[in-house]
């Protein structure tokens, strides 16, 4: 088995996880948050569900995969009311054929709205 990490963690440097690993075709990402430059991107769930997908997004593009190799995304909201927005952008990112996907209501780590992670896959050439 090929293992490949991707990238390192965001500003802090010590927190003890790779953004994403690879192995044999397989992409695991860590949960994404609202983070810009090392600091939480303040707004409603929509902006924020947006940075956290688009930070997903782009450390998926950094290994080469894209949306459309996604299989399954693990989503944790803060309150439960914001699940229909969220909804909302989740549908604009991954469209007619969604990944399959959890979603919880959870306490955060960081004082955001949402975190997402996802596992992609693709054939290996």
């Amino acid at each position: 088995m090929s293992i490949t990490r991707h990238g390192v963690p965001a500003k802090s440097g010590s927190l003890p996880f790779a953004r994403a690993v690879e192995a044999d075709g397989w992409l695991y990402v860590s949960g994404q948050t609202p983070m810009e430059n090392g600091e939480l991107v303040a707004g409603s769930i929509t902006t924020q569900a947006h940075k956290a997908i688009g930070n997903l997004l782009a450390i998926l593009q950094e290994a080469g995969y894209g949306a459309a190799d996604v299989v399954r995304c693990g989503v944790w909201l803060a309150d439960a009311r914001d699940f229909a927005a969220f909804n909302a952008v989740f549908r604009h990112y991954f469209g007619q054929n969604p990944p399959a996907r959890s979603c919880v209501v959870s306490p955060m780590v960081v004082d955001c709205k949402v975190e997402v992670d996802c596992v992609a896959w693709r054939a290996r050439s």
